[in-house]
């Protein structure tokens, strides 16, 4: 059984549910738990599709977050097999008083028990090439990012995007490194952090193992990535991994959390509220946020 939070209800996360269900659900014979209450969703209670009205939070966004909690929850109790999470708004639920909240994974590891987790973003282009980016930081600031790199941070994302390439099938689990700086550094000139900490994290993974090289000059990377030189690539801030997996999968780009005890996706989009209700959102990303779940669900 997949557990599906339904997200910002004010957001586009109850249509794009509603409508990757009306799409997946002929394809086979999964059952899902949908937690969130939303006309469009209600229409869909059948035999496959149970749908949990949670308690209300005293707004939108706080709502999300029991949605949130309650499907992980139902995972940890082995419940369901894996959770997909419609989106929320950072902001909104920051304003509605979850004043240290910095994004679901964060969240989800910690109602989990684990730091051991990573964001990985992956996604093809039309002509089926992939990019599968793990990041060794998540949401901090630009200015914050480098103290906020550690050589164990790097290490982990290594570890746990090789894992991901295993999990979903892959034959070689090829791993490159970015650097942080420009031109990964230019040898100390431009900066240390490759010196000091990500250089050392792939020579530990190596000495483990791992198919794992770099670290690169991060502006030419994605290109041998993308052509098929190596399986996943390991970002180190946010934007550095995210730029390019959106310019070749913005509309079917899935967000997967990486070293969790079960399965959660979601789409790699936002709440755009600017269209909520107006039935034009994209459900593509959301698609494939669901058979990405259910695959995982089945190894």
């Amino acid at each position: 059984m997949i557990a599906i939070a339904l997200g910002d209800p004010t957001g586009i996360g109850p249509e794009v549910t509603a409508k990757a269900l009306a799409a997946e659900l002929p394809c086979d014979d999964t059952l899902y738990t949908i937690l969130g209450e939303h006309p469009l969703i209600r229409e869909l209670s059948t035999e496959r599709v149970r749908v949990i009205a949670t308690e209300r939070g005293a707004s939108p966004a706080a709502t999300a977050m029991v949605c949130l909690k309650a499907g992980a929850e139902m995972c940890l109790r082995g419940e369901a097999r894996a959770l997909v999470t419609a989106p929320v708004s950072k902001e909104a639920i920051i304003r509605a008083g979850y004043k240290d909240f910095i994004g679901q994974t964060e969240y989800l590891s910690a109602l989990a028990g684990t730091t051991n987790t990573a964001m990985m973003l992956l996604g093809a282009d039309e002509n089926g090439r992939w990019l599968r980016v793990a990041l060794a930081t998540t949401h901090v600031p630009l200015r914050k990012v480098a103290e906020h790199l550690s050589r164990e941070k790097v290490d982990l994302a290594i570890e746990l995007a090789a894992r991901a390439c295993a999990q979903v099938g892959l034959s070689r689990r090829r791993v490159a490194v970015c650097g942080l700086n420009p031109h990964a550094g230019e040898g100390g000139n431009l900066g240390t952090e490759e010196q000091s900490t990500i250089t050392p994290a792939v020579q530990a993974c190596k000495a483990r193992g791992l198919d794992v090289h770099g670290p690169f000059a991060a502006d030419a990377l994605f290109y041998y990535v993308l052509r098929g030189d190596y399986d996943a690539v390991v970002a180190m801030y946010h934007d550095q991994g995210l730029v390019p997996l959106k310019m070749i999968a913005f509309e079917r780009g899935v967000n997967w959390t990486l070293g969790l005890p079960f399965v959660r996706t979601s789409p790699d989009h936002g709440t755009a509220f600017d269209i909520a209700g107006k039935n034009i959102a994209n459900p593509s990303s959301m698609i494939e946020a669901i058979r990405l779940a259910k695959k995982l669900a089945q190894r």
